[in-house]
């Protein structure tokens, strides 16, 4: 019997390892034949690409990370990595577009009820419902306990006043986990937040488009909440004070997704930058030839690769259900900085070119800081993996 099992096991893992090399194959294929001809023209314009995000529907992207049970690809978070990274080296911004989704189902999926999963999984995995995570406030980003939004019990509802910003999705989504207060005097803060799902009605208002250096083509918005009300079983998990626990749990996925696109970033940079340096030629030679070149091509590559085996690291313990807040920020904190060092060296490498808009390097060059920024800054990154270290010490 237990033999048997074991076969069994062997079996459904090659069968999903196959699955997981046809979904890569074909999500390259969608890059280079989709993605790659409108990367800089839409970056360039702003342009929301709605016809990307029909394609991504098909693709399934929408259900990624979501389990086969509720119409998701069930895809580990390994493989989820690979794929964000392989969208990135072309264009970073589609992959924003169903990453936030993402840390919203996983939410549900991680912590909401049975109704709940039934209800939103399916709807989030095929895109009908689509958007994000509502977190930051005008006063309050990395230190989330300082959020002022508030949630008011009203008999069978909730009713939602405060104001969230910078949330990706939010102009063209139609549903947000929306992180809330329902008891601004607990204390500690954390254990008075609550976080609800909240789709587009009236009291839910878009304030404005930010506009951004990169990380264009994604609409990025500010969010008001006056009077929205909300049924009580929109409350993820229907409990009130697990809301700071449901946002942490998400951003650990979300952290991997960063850092994976860090991953695709510091690769997409290096490939512009050896092709280049193999094109152009100074002193009778390709500059590739020339020492000083090489070093930084070979510091590119290095640094690449050192962020793909973190990712991979984070990702494996994610899946295996472990915590990985200390895995995912170390993830996150080097492959960010290696997206970030690439795409100055590559500018360097391209020189003048490096600043005209016909050469794609100048995207990477604006895009890669907000991986520094985004999902927590490099800085929380650092005193994170610092109190894990002690604490498993």
């Amino acid at each position: 019997m237990a033999a048997n099992e074991h076969l069994l096991d062997a079996q459904a893992a090659a069968e999903r390892a196959e699955l997981d090399t046809q979904i890569l194959d074909a999500i390259d294929r969608w890059v280079e034949k989709e993605v790659r001809p409108i990367a800089r023209e839409y970056d360039q314009a702003d342009r929301y690409p709605e016809e990307l995000v029909e394609q991504m529907k098909e693709l399934g992207l929408f259900g990624a990370t979501i389990g086969t049970e509720y119409g998701g690809l069930g895809l580990s978070a390994g493989t989820y990595a690979k794929v964000v990274a392989r969208i990135c080296e072309v264009w970073m911004a589609p992959t924003g577009i169903f990453n936030s989704h993402l840390i919203m189902a996983n939410c549900v999926e991680r912590a909401g009820t049975a109704d709940q999963k039934a209800h939103y999984l399916p709807r989030f995995a095929t895109g009908e419902l689509r958007g994000g995570i509502g977190l930051t406030e005008p006063n309050a980003g990395t230190d989330l306990q300082a959020i002022r939004t508030v949630a008011q019990r009203e008999g069978d509802d909730y009713v939602i006043n405060g104001t969230k910003t910078w949330i990706s999705n939010g102009i063209k989504g139609n549903c947000l986990a929306v992180l809330t207060k329902t008891d601004p005097t607990a204390e500690p803060p954390h254990r008075g937040m609550s976080m609800f799902l909240c789709e587009k009605g009236p009291g839910f208002t878009v304030g404005k488009k930010l506009e951004k250096l990169g990380y264009r083509s994604i609409d990025s918005a500010e969010l008001v909440f006056q009077d929205y009300r909300v049924s009580k079983d929109k409350l993820i998990g229907e409990v009130e004070g697990q809301g700071f626990k449901q946002a942490a749990g998400g951003l650990e996925l979300g952290r991997i997704n960063v850092a994976a696109r860090g991953v695709g970033m510091a690769r997409g940079t290096l490939a512009l930058a050896l092709a280049y340096a193999k094109e152009r030629k100074t002193f009778g030679k390709p500059i590739a030839k020339h020492q000083a070149i090489q070093l930084k091509l070979a510091d590119m590559s290095t640094r690449a690769e050192a962020a793909a085996l973190l990712v991979q690291d984070a990702a494996d313990r994610f899946d295996s259900g472990q915590r990985c807040d200390l895995e995912a920020g170390r993830a996150k904190l080097f492959a960010s900085e290696a997206a970030l060092e690439n795409s100055t060296e590559a500018m360097r490498i391209f020189g003048g070119y490096s600043y005209s808009t016909e050469y794609e390097i100048e995207r990477f060059y604006r895009d890669a800081p907000l991986m520094c920024i985004g999902e927590g800054t490099n800085e929380i990154q650092r005193i994170i993996i610092a109190k894990q270290l002690v604490e498993r010490s």
